[in-house]
């Protein structure tokens, strides 16, 4: 799986984000991943985070960290 860096654009219901990436030609749907969601770590738009992309749909993939 491919990791990235972006930034949250947009909060979604059922903790799903909108990331731009970086260089924004991107925009991914995430989801928080476990860990992040056990620390009760709350993102908001502006917030640069790492993701981990979908191999199959590189419109989609899971929040590992904020930066």
């Amino acid at each position: 799986m491919t990791e990235a860096a972006g930034t949250v654009v947009e909060l979604l219901p059922s903790e799903l984000v909108k990331v731009v990436l970086d260089g924004g030609a991107h925009q991914v749907l995430a989801h928080h991943a476990d860990p992040v969601r056990r620390n009760y770590v709350r993102l908001v738009v502006g917030d640069r985070v790492r993701i981990q992309l979908m191999p199959r749909d590189q419109g989609r993939g899971r929040v590992l960290e904020r930066l």
